[in-house]
């Protein structure tokens, strides 16, 4: 199909938008001695996925499929990421993918999107980014949705695999394993309402908001 070669550049690893950089929270459970080792770090995985990455990135990335104007889902996602950290780690990589997708990318929606960044009626988040490029490629949602969570628990697992650490098989075994429950993601976000967006554990949150004074750290979320 046209948009695969697309969406593999879009959603590869060696993508410059910075997510080696961010650990979205794992950091501060490895600083206190609850992720330790492959196990402990998939069980901290499974969770991530079933809530931010369900609650917040892929239902963004389903309404944007689904035409909810980018304005208010941009406000939404600022209002929802309530740690510091995530919210800025969300705009950082957002801008880079902007940046790249305006380079790579081109299309009248995405234009649309950065024109809306610069003129400072949106923040430029991440998901939103990819969904806008991924929609444009004629990427189906379902398709999107995937790419787009096994990217991020890709990253994920390499920081993991740093920090930890844990061995590069060890991370092979998190990623096939994660694979089952992105597939469960995809088919929860299909159900799910308005009215669940940002709907996340407040200890995961929590963990987020910690790591920003966090004595040492290796990343910046």
């Amino acid at each position: 199909m046209s948009y695969q070669l697309g969406l593999q550049q879009l959603t590869d690893s060696a993508l410059p938008t910075g997510a080696f950089a961010h650990s979205l929270g794992f950091e501060t459970y490895v600083d206190a001695g609850v992720i330790f080792d492959e196990g402990s770090f998939g069980v901290w995985l499974r969770a991530f996925i079933g809530q931010q990455l369900t609650y917040s990135d892929g239902l963004a990335i389903r309404f944007v499929f689904e035409d909810v104007p980018l304005e208010e889902l941009d406000e939404l996602l600022s209002a929802s990421l309530l740690p510091r950290q995530v919210r800025e780690a969300s705009l950082k990589m957002g801008g880079r993918l902007l940046e790249i997708g305006a380079e790579v990318f081109p299309s009248p929606s995405l234009a649309l999107y950065r024109d809306l960044v610069t003129t400072g009626r949106a923040a430029g988040h991440q998901p939103l980014a990819f969904a806008v490029v991924a929609r444009s490629l004629g990427v189906p949602l379902g398709e999107a949705l995937s790419a787009y969570l096994f990217a991020a628990v890709t990253s994920l697992t390499q920081n993991a695999v740093r920090a930890i650490p844990l061995g590069q098989n060890a991370g092979q075994r998190l990623l096939r394993t994660a694979a089952n429950d992105v597939a469960a993601a995809v088919e929860r976000v299909a159900l799910l309402t308005p009215d669940d967006f940002g709907a996340l554990s407040p200890g995961l949150e929590i963990s987020q908001m910690r790591h920003e004074r966090q004595r040492a750290r290796m990343f910046m979320s």
